[in-house]
């Protein structure tokens, strides 16, 4: 497949090996953006078949002669790789992933499965929990929730927000629904989420594609920046080789600046060539790359080029100063601007220049407005030689906290700079290319494996040569909500690991426990039933925190021990309802207890941002999760003194049988058993086992109480009329039921116990559940 000048390309054939060719081909949709494709391959087995890529995916089966178009999951076709022993099974590799056919492509698998995005840059917005927000390369823009259906994170609820494939995404803070979003050649449209419409907003509608830089009024790169003003939402900027700014909301755009970029008409002509142009709008060069507005300081604008030039204007865009850093290398992009939170002249910039084959990483910090700058990567401070960097952020919650995301993973500084240490943990390898702050997240966006969140980073910022040198360390947590599919964090260090368990509590304002938790060597070791819940990090998994040397993180579930255990081998219907109470919006405290050192930290547990619930509302569902939770402990404590009896009551009944006593006390047995087992039969069901079983056989009085438990202690609102019904409903029928219990197991049981002395036969033990005899 051969790209040339005129009608002189085309797909070429030789029978000879090579000696002599024919030209069999000359299609033009084989040929276009040839640098970019005209990928060609010959399957294994068949010398007839050969297949094209290029936009599409092509097959031909007469030699190369004509061609039959097939469907794959995603244009753009770089790569294919067919199995030698069978050709039928083959790996296409495209813009969108990559899929596997077992069928020759006639079908393909599906993409949607793998989290290969590729994110030019991360935004987020201020709702709860917050969305995150990117453009994807040959894709759409993309949105979705931090936390997705139950409080994990993926594909619920995604959707595009206008914009295209390259572009940067604003979003409003007001109302977090109305979306600026980019595209290359200028396109930025305006959404309004809720009702999913969306509007152009372009400045200078000109169509780019195909055309020099030289040519166009405004030199939109195919990455232009978009940034709301932190002082006025209606306030939009959009950057060519000006900045472009709207007063009301991009229905009107003013240039505030003058061309900020080299200019140089060199560097601005077609791209591509001798034979075969190729000019998307990526290669539009001389354009403002960066741009931020102070969020100290109204009208205090930073501005980075992607030819090596940074400016800064104090008043609002009448008047710009040139601060390049001295050290900037010529030609070098100025990525990204991160400005402090902590002082309005700090800033860092980061620069790359890999496309002139420098991957050397350049991170400058000025903290006088620009007047002076210091490099802060060489190559020789932990960040290698070849990692070059393309984003910086300063941590909000402490200043010299830094934090750079490379071609090839993230790194972070303690030292403001100074040094440089891996901070991958389980991010895979893969360009970093933006960050975002949200709520003491830091929200990572990736080209190749999508969005990633490390949640909580405040241990970083507690992090210190004091704590580190500590045996054992209680991070303070961060303030947490209490939410559905949430979890309040709670971080700690082991200098080393310990020999016995730790264990995390849980303690409410006025020092009383409500929830213990063990680390998994004991917990392993416990026996009988074992109350609590959560989930934990690093290890620590279930309701076990990790106990292993460094950091470890652990989950509490916001809920209170739980106040009963379902019995194994039990089939109802509407869940099992085991969970503790939820924890009242309120304040406690966390104790770690390692070693010889036990560590105390307040907790903040916040009610739901979203929920209007008052705290008399809490309380009250506190309260009566606690009343219904302790009626079915009893009720199972009950059931567990029925079985007991039964066993024993079974087992007597064998031996009088063995022993040749006569029928008279192994009819009692029976006798007895069966009156036990009416009652067990109205407490529970006893002939489902499967778990649709209840469908068949309906639950009885403990599936009816654990439906209420789980109505109440579930949503993060008061009980309802409906259930304080249902509650004064239910507790007379297990009274009831209860009531008659009592006699049985007294009277009836000393009666049995009579025969069985008289028989020299030991007696029945009645014990409660957690095996006391009583």
């Amino acid at each position: 497949l051969v790209e040339a000048p005129g009608n002189k390309g085309g797909i070429f054939r030789s029978d000879d090996g090579g000696e002599s060719w024919t030209r069999i081909n000359r299609e033009r949709r084989f040929l276009q953006r040839a640098w970019y494709y005209i990928h060609i391959y010959a399957d294994p087995v068949s010398p007839e078949t050969v297949y094209v890529l290029n936009t599409g995916f092509y097959r031909s089966t007469d030699g190369g002669r004509n061609y039959q178009s097939f469907r794959v999951p995603h244009g753009d076709n770089h790569d294919l790789w067919i199995n030698p022993d069978n050709p039928k099974i083959m790996v296409n590799a495209n813009d969108g992933g990559a899929n596997v056919s077992f069928n020759g492509a006639e079908s393909w698998t599906d993409q949607m499965g793998q989290p290969t995005a590729e994110f030019y840059r991360v935004s987020v917005d201020a709702g709860f929990p917050y969305r995150v927000y990117g453009a994807q390369q040959d894709n759409s823009t993309a949105s979705v929730s931090s936390r997705g259906a139950f409080g994990g994170r993926g594909a619920p609820g995604f959707y595009s927000v206008g914009g295209g494939e390259s572009g940067h995404i604003a979003v409003d803070p007001r109302g977090n629904h109305i979306v600026y979003a980019g595209s290359y050649g200028g396109t930025i449209s305006r959404m309004d989420t809720q009702s999913r419409l969306s509007r152009s907003i372009r400045t200078y509608p000109e169509s780019q594609t195909g055309q020099r830089a030289a040519d166009m009024k405004y030199r939109f790169q195919w990455n232009a920046p978009i940034r709301i003003s932190p002082h006025n939402p209606d306030v939009v900027y959009h950057a060519s080789q000006y900045v472009h700014r709207s007063s009301d909301q991009g229905e009107s755009w003013e240039i505030i600046s003058p061309d900020l970029t080299r200019n140089d008409k060199e560097k601005q002509d077609y791209s591509g060539g001798p034979i075969t142009r190729d000019n998307t709008g990526v290669e539009v060069y001389g354009t403002i790359f960066a741009f931020e507005e102070s969020p100290h300081q109204a009208g205090l604008l930073w501005v980075g080029s992607d030819d090596g030039r940074v400016h800064i204007s104090r008043d609002n865009g009448k008047k710009w100063d040139e601060i390049t850093p001295p050290g900037m290398p010529e030609w070098g992009v100025v990525n990204m601007i991160d400005l402090s939170a902590h002082d309005p002249g700090r800033a860092h910039i980061a620069v790359f220049r890999y496309r002139q084959d420098d991957f050397t990483p350049y991170i400058f910090q000025t903290n006088d407005y620009g007047a002076s700058w210091r490099r802060l990567s060489d190559g020789n401070n932990g960040i290698p030689a070849d990692h070059f960097v393309r984003v910086v952020r300063e941590d909000h919650g402490k200043k010299g906290l830094l934090y750079a995301g490379t071609e090839f993973g993230m790194y972070v500084s303690f030292d403001d700079g100074t040094h440089w240490q891996s901070l991958q943990l389980n991010l895979p390898v893969s360009p970093v290319t933006d960050l975002a702050w949200k709520d003491g997240d830091l929200v990572v966006a990736t080209q190749g494996r999508a969005f990633w969140i490390l949640d909580d980073v405040s241990p970083l910022q507690q992090l210190n040569s004091e704590t580190a040198s500590k045996a054992a360390y209680l991070f303070p947590p961060r303030d947490s909500h209490r939410a559905s599919g949430f979890a309040t964090t709670i971080n700690y260090y082991l200098k080393e690991a310990p020999e016995k368990p730790i264990t995390v509590e849980i303690l409410d304002s006025e020092g009383e426990v409500i929830n213990k938790f063990t680390s998994r060597s004991e917990a392993e070791g416990q026996g009988g039933r074992r109350r609590g819940g959560g989930f934990g990090f690093g290890g620590g998994g279930g309701s076990a925190p990790s106990a292993k040397a460094g950091m470890n993180r652990f989950a509490w579930n916001q809920r209170h021990e739980a106040l009963f255990e379902v019995p194994r081998g039990i089939v109802m219907w509407g869940g099992r309802g085991a969970g503790g109470p939820q924890a009242v919006p309120g304040n406690y405290q966390v104790r770690l207890t390692a070693g010889e050192t036990t560590a105390t930290q307040p907790l903040t547990l916040k009610s739901d941002p979203r929920l209007d619930t008052t705290l008399a509302e809490y309380k009250e569902q506190y309260k009566l999760a606690v009343e219904v939770g302790k009626k079915i402990d009893e009720l199972y404590d009950n059931l567990a003194r029925i079985r007991q009896v039964k066993q024993q009551v079974g087992d007597i009944g064998k031996k009088a049988k063995d022993a040749g006593y006569g029928d008279e006390l192994a009819e009692a047995a029976k006798k007895l058993s069966k009156t036990l087992t009416e009652i067990e039969g109205e407490l529970t069901q006893l002939e489902g086992e499967g778990g649709q079983d209840a469908l068949n056989f309906p639950g009885r009085l403990d599936n009816q109480w654990i439906v209420l438990y789980g109505d109440i202690s579930g949503p993060d609102y008061g009980p309802r009329p409906g259930a304080k019904e249902r509650y004064e409903d239910l507790k007379p029928q297990l009274s009831s039921l209860l009531s008659k219990l009592d006699p049985i197991l007294k009277k009836d049981v000393e009666e049995f116990n009579k025969m069985v002395r008289e028989k020299k036969i030991p007696a029945i033990v009645l014990a409660s559940r957690e095996g006391d005899e009583s």
